[in-house]
């Protein structure tokens, strides 16, 4: 009984220690799955947490991807314009060359029209000494002139004392009538013949100062109407062109090219001087002058700019112009080989020497002899 009672005791510890050990496994297996689910919380919250930043890091990788990719196309694009600019550069480099050069050319023309200019202010100061010349003869005509006077006033002096000596003969030898008046008319012929000849006197200067003065007057109104459009010559009044655009190289053959500016430049020449018709008719010759350079001898350079010459005036006659103008009786033409050759700083310009000049002729040989007779007359 006791074994039975000891045994059912044995049973009951066994039952109860493994009814402790099942409750301790299960509370150790319950905090086992509390730690999982809190572990697995914790995880899932860090995995949140850990996703949201890798959305974050994907967010800002994408948005810095299209940054980047915004920037490579600024980047093209500055490359872009980095290329056109340095072509934009080169080509600027090439016109600052060829603007150098320009300006290099422009000076050399400069210089070029500085020595001419110089040249043409000598050949001014010439012409204003030429000037100062007429004046003095001027002033010794006018000096001529008041000497004349005095001696017109002195013969009208002596003819009013030769008429108060005859009035006196004639008290004392107590003349006739008839002789009286006959004297009184003879002094007023002589005093009728001297208001003549005062009068005569007088156009005469008024003609001689016009003439001498005809020929400034011509090249001012061809300065002035021409000047700025083709070379005229400020001393002579002559249009000169050039025989490299007339010519070729030792040719007399005029160019089928440069007829039509030769054309043009003639009759605006021969416009600005028909007109005033005071001054063409003044005008005695219109010639055509060719010269050249001093390269070759002087027979050979006069031969060619004989021929130059010829060939301008055998185109010029041909023109409509020439036989509506009447014109034909007045042009000449010559050479003149290399005698008057154009220098600059006394070097001569050979491209300026061979040229052709178109000029005018006065009637100076009528205003000289008109002064040369009244400077000699009594």
């Amino acid at each position: 009984m006791f074994n039975r009672e000891n045994c059912n005791n044995q049973n009951s510890n066994f039952w109860i220690s493994y009814a402790d050990l099942m409750a301790g496994l299960l509370f150790v297996f319950i905090l086992l799955i509390g730690a999982i689910i809190v572990k697995s919380t914790i995880l899932k919250t860090t995995l949140r947490d850990k996703e949201l930043a890798l959305k974050r890091q994907s967010t800002d990788i994408e948005e810095k991807s299209k940054i980047i990719t915004i920037k490579d196309r600024e980047i093209n694009k500055l490359k872009n314009l980095l290329a056109k600019r340095e072509e934009y550069i080169y080509e600027s480099d090439k016109k600052l060359i060829i603007y150098e050069n320009t300006i290099k050319l422009k000076e050399q023309e400069i210089s070029k029209l500085n020595q001419m200019l110089l040249a043409q202010n000598l050949k001014i100061n010439k012409f204003s000494d030429k000037i100062v010349l007429l004046q003095n003869l001027a002033d010794e005509y006018n000096s001529t002139i008041k000497n004349q006077q005095a001696t017109l006033d002195d013969y009208k002096n002596r003819v009013i004392i030769m008429g108060n000596e005859l009035s006196k003969a004639n008290e004392k030898l107590n003349l006739t009538d008839d002789k009286l008046l006959t004297l009184l008319q003879a002094l007023d012929e002589k005093q009728t013949k001297y208001d003549k000849l005062l009068s005569k006197l007088q156009a005469q200067k008024a003609k001689i100062k016009s003439l001498t003065g005809i020929k400034l007057k011509v090249i001012a109104e061809l300065k002035s109407a021409l000047g700025k459009n083709i070379n005229i010559d400020r001393k002579s009044g002559s249009l000169r062109l050039s025989s490299n655009i007339l010519f070729d190289k030792g040719s007399a053959v005029l160019k089928e090219g440069a007829k039509a500016e030769l054309k043009s430049n003639f009759i605006k020449y021969m416009n600005a001087l028909l007109s005033n018709k005071d001054i063409f008719s003044h005008i005695d010759k219109i010639i055509i002058e060719g010269h050249t350079d001093s390269d070759g001898g002087y027979l050979y350079n006069l031969g060619l700019s004989q021929r130059r010459a010829y060939a301008v005036m055998n185109y010029l006659l041909s023109l409509d112009y020439i036989k509506k103008h009447n014109i034909k009786t007045k042009l000449v033409a010559s050479g003149r080989s290399y005698l008057d050759p154009i220098k600059v700083n006394g070097v001569e310009d050979k491209d300026a020497s061979r040229r052709i000049e178109i000029k005018f002729t006065l009637k100076n040989e009528d205003a000289m002899y008109e002064i040369e007779r009244i400077l000699d007359a009594d």
